[in-house]
C-alpha cells in the first residue's frame, strides 16, 4: 500500500493550518518552497541537516520580507514545516545556530571546514553532517542546501559572496571536499540571487502603485470634503 503523502495532501494540510489569505505577489513564493521542500521530504535519499534548514529560513525569510501583516509570517512558515511534518522549531533553532557559528568564523577557515580540509571544533553536530555528506555518495544535493552553503559565506564575510571570483574559488573548494558538483552549485545560487532581484524588483513596483492609489484616495476625499463656493452676487 502507497501511503507516500502527494502535494496536494501538503497543500491541503497548510491551508488548514494557516487560514488567513496570501498576499498575491507572495503567494508564488510559498507555494513554490512549499513543493520544493514536499518534493525532497518524499526522496528515499533525502535526509534533514542543518546547512539545508539554513537555506529554507534564508529563502523564507529574505522573500518575505516587507510581507504585511507582519505577524502572518511566523505562522506561514510554522505552516510550511508542519505540512511536510516537520518541526519549525527545529529548523528556526538550526539555522540561528549556524548562523552564529559562521559570524565567529574567519571565511577562509569556514571554507577549510565545510570543504573538509580542516575539522573545527566548533559545532560537534555540523561536524558529523559534513563528513556524513563527504561519505555519502547518494546524498541528496538540493537547491535549498546550495542557499544554506552562500547563507554561511555571506554572515562570514558580506563582501567575497559580491566577488564572483572568489565566490566561485570558494563554492569549487566546498564542492570537492563535499563530493559535490560546483557547477550545480554556480547555477542554483545564480538563479537564487537573480530571483532575489526581480523579487525586490516587484516589491518597488508594488509600493508606487500602493502609493500613487493612496494618493489618488486623498485628492478624491479632499475633494469631496471641500465646500462648494456660494455663486457670486452680479447685484
Amino acid at each position: 500500500m502507497n501511503n507516500v503523502r502527494t502535494v496536494s495532501d501538503t497543500k491541503r494540510t497548510f491551508y488548514n493550518l494557516h487560514t488567513r489569505p496570501i498576499n498575491t505577489i507572495y503567494r508564488r513564493v510559498v507555494e513554490e518552497l512549499m513543493v520544493e521542500m514536499h518534493l525532497l521530504s518524499v526522496n528515499i535519499d533525502f535526509s534533514y541537516n542543518p546547512i539545508y534548514a539554513l537555506g529554507v529560513v534564508t529563502t523564507f525569510d529574505r522573500f518575505m520580507q516587507g510581507y504585511q501583516p507582519e505577524r502572518d509570517q511566523e505562522s506561514i512558515f510554522n505552516a510550511l514545516c508542519r505540512a511536510i511534518e516537520q518541526d519549525p522549531q527545529r529548523y528556526r533553532q538550526d539555522a540561528e545556530r549556524l548562523q552564529t557559528v559562521a559570524k565567529g568564523l574567519q571565511v577562509k577557515d569556514l571554507i577549510a571546514w565545510l570543504g573538509q580540509t580542516t575539522h573545527l571544533d566548533r559545532d560537534a553536530d555540523l561536524q558529523a553532517h559534513l563528513q556524513a555528506i563527504a561519505n555519502n555518495p547518494n546524498f541528496k544535493y538540493n537547491r535549498l542546501f546550495a542557499i544554506g552553503v552562500f547563507s554561511l559565506l555571506e554572515l562570514s564575510d558580506p563582501e567575497l559572496v559580491k566577488d564572483e571570483k572568489q565566490l566561485t574559488e570558494a563554492l569549487k573548494a566546498i564542492a570537492a571536499g563535499l563530493h559535490l558538483s560546483d557547477d550545480k552549485l554556480n547555477k542554483d545560487l545564480e538563479l537564487y540571487r537573480s530571483n532575489l532581484d526581480k523579487m525586490a524588483q516587484a516589491l518597488v513596483v508594488m509600493a508606487d502603485m500602493l502609493s500613487a492609489d493612496r494618493k489618488k484616495r486623498e485628492q478624491r476625499k479632499q475633494q469631496s470634503t471641500t465646500p462648494v463656493a456660494p455663486p457670486s452676487s452680479n447685484e
